[in-house]
């Protein structure tokens, strides 16, 4: 099995602790079920992977139980303070996180809802927004989502070739 050195790569880890099935091969990873809602939560240290933290508060947000997350600290000098960003425009779709020390803990399980929802010009937020929204009830809006071009502008081309509804709208000043 080929396990990457890579620290962003411990994300694998993360999916496999909540039970996705998946394969790991030198050049691809196969993810063989979709994890909807029957994951289980997780606890994973991040410290050395810092922006890991939105992918994994998605993923956590879909998983039965409280996840924890370590690193927190890590977060507070990003585009935005990541930590509390995640926890504020999580809340918005349902989410809840409660940060304590260098921990973040997130109960989920429940169905994230469609809101509208800021980026805070960090594409890392913007992605994680996206990819939440994927699962969840209803219409979201991701304000400054724009900010994905930093990192990934093809982003959104990608959702939609996986098949997901995209539109992206200019904001009318």
């Amino acid at each position: 099995m080929y396990f990457p050195t890579q620290a962003d790569k411990e994300i694998l880890k993360a999916l496999m602790d909540s039970g996705v099935n998946i394969s790991i091969e030198e050049k691809q990873v196969t993810v063989n079920a979709p994890l909807g809602q029957n994951g289980k939560a997780f606890h994973f240290n991040a410290t050395d992977c810092p922006d890991l933290f939105p992918p994994l508060v998605v993923l956590a947000s879909y998983c039965k139980g409280t996840t924890v997350i370590e690193g927190v600290s890590r977060l507070a000098h990003k585009e935005s303070n990541l930590g509390k960003t995640l926890q504020e425009e999580f809340r918005k779709m349902g989410a809840e996180i409660e940060l304590q020390d260098d921990l973040m803990m997130i109960k989920g399980g429940e169905r994230l809802k469609g809101a509208v929802v800021q980026s805070h010009h960090d594409h890392r937020i913007a992605m994680a927004c996206a990819v939440a929204a994927l699962g969840a009830a209803g219409e979201m809006v991701i304000e400054n989502a724009e900010a994905v071009n930093k990192s990934y502008p093809g982003f959104y081309d990608d959702l939609k070739l996986l098949g997901a509804n995209v539109s992206l709208e200019a904001i009318k000043s």
